[in-house]
């Protein structure tokens, strides 16, 4: 398969449902030729054939996935590399180029222009075969539109409770979980069936598939029901949407239930997999996602650039004498941030997690860090820097406007040792230097300039 360094041939694809657009530049930016080429298999072989004739292809898209699949795999199965530049990259980079037309041609053209001029910016596709990975992502996929497909319905359920009992609603609509109350709904949708129905009734629906919350979800229906003597009207009718919905938002549970063990069981049989799942927080689902993102994690050198790829490095913001602050990216792959944050948050389970958070513990015990910013450990305070207390840096004694006093009071034969930001104080109780990024984030990035004041030296 031939590397990225050795393309020479640009192919910008703009992919379509019925049709691509193809431009194909060399490595000097001149066009060779441009058509249209059917998604199908021999077109797209075609194309590359055509292009490899030039010299070593290299394949540029803005959409891998769906529309785009039948291309990656021939390219996958030829050994074409392929560049992945996404669709709001894409338009900002578009912004560079003459004229304000939006067309196909313009866009591919722009695909292969941006592959060509950053070679080393743009992400790299593993176009290799891997068939966990594939199942992970169609499953994963199908999970997401479950997923939302059971939010809408538990939304217009509970709407549609609310609009003929508040109180029922209230009793209920945090208890939509447990597959018995969706029974109950299913069969005694209104206040006028759950009376009919009585305690009994109401206990025995409930409790046929769902035993443990039989007698108190029976006790806070019956003290719904006695709260509200009035018939609203058109209760009939909305008593049949509300059966309705039930029971097909217990078919989206059922389906999501059998579906979480098919994602458990391909996650775990991937060998990276079976590293994720001892992480607290990671569990099959948000392990699942994280795997089909980031695959075995060797397209990452550090771990950097993978908190980078996610948007979770801290990014600088200054311009002139402004201060310079780290914010949070807003960029970065978002389906791999999301399932990151939901681990960070599931992991407060965990007893060592929830030390390393809670803030209390935090103050209590000065060899834990709690990092502003979420991150992997290369942004965090490194471990030698848990020795001591940490110390926050200050500003030499010239500048007198700003100057902070340390978190502790330091040896006599430190007092004299206050440092600007971005020097370094090398003091005899810091087992590492502490710099501006130490009071924030933790130990500086390697290619953060350290510079002695003259108190050190």
């Amino acid at each position: 398969m031939a590397t990225p360094e050795k393309v020479d041939v640009w192919v910008g694809l703009d992919v379509g449902k019925n049709e691509h657009f193809a431009e194909v530049l060399d490595d000097h930016g001149d066009r060779l030729f441009s058509r249209a080429v059917g998604n199908d298999q021999a077109a797209v072989e075609r194309l590359l054939d055509q292009a490899a004739g030039y010299g070593t292809p290299g394949l540029a898209i803005d959409q891998p996935g769906s529309i785009g699949q039948l291309a990656l795999a021939v390219a996958a199965r030829r050994g074409t590399p392929v560049a992945y530049v996404p669709g709001l990259v894409m338009r900002r980079a578009a912004d560079l180029y003459p004229g304000e037309a939006k067309t196909d041609r313009r866009d591919a053209y722009v695909l292969a222009d941006t592959a060509r001029t950053r070679r080393r910016q743009v992400h790299w596709l593993d176009t290799s075969s891997d068939e966990l990975l594939a199942r992970l992502r169609v499953l994963n996929g199908f999970d997401i539109d479950l997923a939302a497909d059971q939010t809408r319905l538990t939304n217009r359920l509970r709407d549609a409770l609310t609009s003929i009992a508040p109180a029922l609603e209230r009793a209920l609509g945090d208890r939509l979980h447990p597959a018995g109350v969706r029974d109950l709904l299913a069969r005694y949708p209104t206040l006028t069936a759950l009376r009919a129905a009585g305690p009994i009734g109401i206990e025995q629906a409930i409790a046929a598939r769902s035993p443990r919350v039989a007698g108190k979800v029976t006790r806070a229906v019956q003290a719904a029901v006695a709260a509200q003597t009035i018939t609203v009207p058109a209760e009939a009718v909305t008593g049949r949407v509300i059966a309705e919905l039930a029971s097909e938002l217990d078919r989206v549970c059922t389906r999501r239930d059998a579906l979480a063990k098919e994602i458990g069981e391909a996650f775990l049989a991937h060998p990276f997999g079976e590293l994720l799942a001892t992480l607290p927080g990671i569990g099959p689902r948000t392990g699942a996602r994280i795997l089909t993102e980031i695959g075995d994690g060797s397209a990452f050198a550090t771990g950097s650039k993978l908190a980078a790829y996610a948007g979770l490095a801290p990014v600088t913001r200054q311009s002139g004498k402004s201060l310079a602050a780290e914010t949070r990216s807003r960029r970065g792959n978002h389906r791999l941030k999301n399932a990151l944050f939901l681990a960070a948050f599931a992991s407060l389970r965990s007893p060592d997690s929830k030390a390393f958070y809670d803030p209390q513990t935090g103050r209590r015990q000065t060899s834990q860090r709690r990092p502003h910013l979420p991150g992997p450990p290369t942004l965090r305070r490194h471990p030698g820097h848990a020795q001591d207390p940490p110390v926050l840096p200050a500003r030499c004694p010239s500048n007198a406007a700003g100057q902070r006093r340390l978190t502790r009071r330091p040896a006599a034969a430190d007092r004299t040792s206050l440092v600007q930001p971005g020097h370094v104080h090398t003091a005899p109780h810091s087992p590492q230097p502490t710099s501006r990024l130490d009071n924030k984030m933790g130990t500086p990035p390697d290619n953060f300039p350290l510079v002695a004041c003259g108190a050190c030296r």
